[in-house]
């Protein structure tokens, strides 16, 4: 059982998280102990779990994400900046830019106010091979590709951000149609280990309008990497340029392009909610 654990707990858009410091009790993290902490009727009440930091005998700095449902995340952009700001707060970090390691790969982090409310992550290089999804079928860049479910005829676009995401450029961008459809393309057989999904619309070269389903948390109001994936997708089809604003229910977020090697840039705000210690009624 866990007792007198300490947690944070941040907001980026609307997408919240909890971070809990290894340094701070926490040991033996189940996935069932993840769901009930998650749980917004009889736990804390979260989006997901963020682990961190964890160092490694060369003091590379890393975090585990993990999703309500207890599953292990690859990478999340909100996470990521979430963790940023409990880092700066607690003073593992400075403003200078720092790596952290996920699953999903090395991030570069860039804290950009004295707060650390306003948080820039390069999320990497984009990929769109079936194979870094992964996804069934041949090896192949998986562009505007048709797919019917749930009685729809889609085009599809994949892209990895170092975790997988399936985007549908569309003029009907709605949370009924991202409730609908969202849960049946995540599970889809031709994604074996599951996928986020975005339904997008390019309102202007500069601005994307998203909806989100995401993995292993269901209806989401923001997410970074969705937002970076959706980005990346209209970009690829030549619907927008290489600086977005992504528009998603919760806010706003600022994807850019760096020229030289094709990493996204993910910039947006991250909002402290409190910190506390679990009661031992909590029994998990």
């Amino acid at each position: 059982m866990l007792r007198n654990c300490h947690f944070h707990k941040y907001v980026a858009l609307g997408n919240d998280y909890l971070v809990l410091d290894p340094a701070a009790d926490w040991r033996a993290l189940t996935s069932e102990r993840i769901r009930a902490l998650c749980d917004r009727n009889r736990g804390v009440g979260a989006d997901g779990v963020v682990v961190g930091p964890l160092v490694d005998a060369a003091g590379q700095l890393s975090i585990r994400i993990f999703n309500p449902d207890g599953s292990e995340a690859e990478k999340s952009g909100n996470g990521i900046r979430i963790f940023a700001r409990y880092a700066f707060e607690a003073g593992y970090v400075s403003r200078e830019p720092f790596t952290l390691a996920t699953r999903g790969g090395l991030v570069t982090v860039r804290i950009l106010d004295d707060q650390a409310a306003l948080i820039e992550v390069d999320m990497g290089k984009p990929s769109f091979r079936s194979g870094d999804l992964p996804m069934s079928g041949p090896d192949r860049e998986v562009v505007d590709e048709p797919l019917t479910i749930g009685g729809e005829e889609l085009r599809i676009t994949c892209v990895s951000m170092g975790n997988p995401h399936c985007v549908v450029i569309t003029a009907d961008v709605s949370a009924d149609r991202a409730r609908r459809l969202g849960p049946l393309l995540e599970r889809a057989p031709y994604f074996p280990q599951r996928t986020n999904v975005q339904f997008a619309q390019a309102l202007d070269e500069h601005t994307l309008s998203i909806q989100i389903w995401e993995r292993g948390a269901g209806y989401t109001l923001a997410s970074g990497s969705s937002s970076c994936a959706a980005a990346s997708v209209a970009r690829r089809l030549g619907l927008v340029g290489d600086r977005v604003e992504v528009r998603a229910p919760g806010g706003s977020l600022q994807v850019a392009f760096r020229p030289a090697d094709g990493h996204v840039l993910l910039t947006g705000p991250v909002t402290g909610v409190m910190h506390g210690f679990l009661h031992a009624d909590l029994r998990i």
